[in-house]
């Protein structure tokens, strides 16, 4: 896989952490530097650890479906994308009384929101990748994107949080057909 396919993939699974960092910049107008990197290092965190753990269980079936392994690549990213897409419409759920710093919090919100960097991880044991380097640019991308969006809901509040789902599902419905193409081609 090339380096800009990977970016966009980490763009693409960094929309949800964007959303969820700018919820906290919005929450917490006051937040430090120090605070804010806490934030995204254990989003980056998680984002990194859930492709690497889908990986490992992909290669355990790998052998089993090689033969069609980009077809299950495709309908994940394509089924990953359309969940992404369906989702930025449904309505947000109210958490008046949560503390988007405490840990257990934040822990809760980066499981939520790198479930689906599980999924492309699995799609990554059929294709020839090195993991070790795509989850580092996964964790480098998202770290950055929580920086970004804790700022941006600092200082502009929240207009584009559902659209970058949006943007983040087509992305990897994009990557989905790609890998399709080049390996029916």
């Amino acid at each position: 896989m090339d380096f800009i396919t990977l970016l966009l993939i980490a763009i693409g699974l960094s929309f949800d952490t964007f959303a969820a960092s700018v919820s906290t910049g919005l929450s917490i107008s006051h937040i430090r530097f120090w605070q804010g990197v806490r934030v995204a290092l254990i989003l980056a965190f998680f984002q990194s650890l859930m492709p690497l753990t889908g990986w490992f269980a992909g290669k355990q079936v790998a052998s089993l479906i090689s033969d069609y392994d980009h077809w299950v690549a495709f309908g994940l990213l394509g089924a990953l994308g359309l969940k992404m897409i369906y989702e930025s419409f449904e309505p947000e759920s109210k958490q008046e009384n949560a503390d988007p710093l405490r840990f257990t919090f934040l822990v809760g919100i980066a499981i939520a929101t790198s479930i689906d960097a599980l999924v492309v991880g699995v799609s990554f044991a059929f294709m020839e990748i090195n993991i070790f380097w795509s989850v580092f640019v996964i964790g480098a991308v998202t770290f950055v994107v929580s920086m970004i969006g804790m700022l941006f809901g600092k200082q502009a509040g929240g207009w584009f949080g559902k659209k970058m789902e949006i943007v983040g599902g087509l992305i990897l419905i994009g990557i989905g057909v790609k890998i399709l193409i080049e390996h029916t081609m």
